[in-house]
């Protein structure tokens, strides 16, 4: 049996080796997620786009992501690979350290290995809690979902010089809190580049650029099932595709490991 731990992606960053991380939400795409032998998975609250229909990741509920973390933990029994099986905490879950720690020991009991938060500076002495009671964390900046209306919308954030600054101060600091993998959102390829550089802990891209190590791209776009506008950074695994949703993983898999995934196109500058 293959069973992935954060101490083994921290170990493939120092080999300089590439991982993939795929989100789903269900049993069904978790198997097949397992049978790719894909070496992360997250239950991601962008559940509240793909099988809500929301507009944004706001409305998500913990209970919802519990259920979603069970639904996959349980599709995973018993299998040969086990990815390392991250969960979002959704929006307004960790406002305050208590309230962090019971939210994370609900997703640990569902299945989780690890809890991911979005924000910088705010979070050190919540990650640093969560840390110092076995809870492992994932921190989350440049476009963070949950801020979208913040932000003023889906916009790449880290072009200024000033933001790219506060980016890696805040990256650093996650990593001397605690945190033990670091997502990337939608930030120029340069400064994926530069806070890789900087951190010993694994970062996982999306919209980031090709020099993390690791990508994460949502099921529901790798398989091109989008009907609305595609973000930049998705590439359509389905494409031309003929071994099945288990072909175009495995295919996602292999070029995230070669570096061929993201190419330029979709990549911001």
């Amino acid at each position: 049996m293959s069973k992935y731990s954060l101490k083994s992606l921290q170990a493939l960053k120092q080999q300089q080796k590439k991982f993939a991380c795929v989100t789903a939400y269900d049993a069904s795409f978790a198997k097949l997620v397992a049978e790719a032998e894909i070496e992360s998975l997250l239950v991601g609250d962008s559940l509240g786009n793909v099988i809500q229909g929301k507009k944004t990741t706001v409305p998500v509920t913990i209970a919802e992501m519990e259920y979603h973390m069970n639904c996959v933990d349980e599709g995973l029994k018993q299998l040969q690979h086990q990815p390392l099986l991250i969960a979002d905490l959704p929006f307004m879950s960790y406002s305050h350290i208590d309230q962090a720690l019971d939210n994370s020991a609900r997703l640990m009991r569902a299945g989780a290995q690890m809890v991911k938060m979005e924000g910088g500076a705010w979070l050190l002495d919540t990650v640093r809690s969560l840390t110092e009671r076995g809870i492992n964390v994932c921190a989350h900046l440049g476009l963070t979902p949950q801020s979208v209306d913040a932000l003023g919308g889906y916009i790449v954030q880290g072009r200024q010089q000033q933001d790219a600054d506060k980016l890696i101060e805040d990256a650093i600091a996650l990593e001397q809190a605690g945190a033990g993998l670091l997502v990337l959102e939608c930030i120029p390829t340069e400064l994926g580049r530069l806070v890789t550089e900087k951190l010993t802990i694994p970062t996982i891209g999306i919209g980031a650029g090709p020099n993390t190590d690791s990508q994460v791209l949502v099921m529901y776009d790798l398989l091109g099932m989008n009907r609305g506008k595609v973000p930049k950074f998705v590439k359509n695994y389905m494409e031309n595709q003929s071994n099945g949703i288990l072909g175009a993983l495995k295919d996602y898999r292999a070029d995230v490991a070669a570096g061929y995934f993201p190419a330029p196109e979709h990549c911001y500058e």
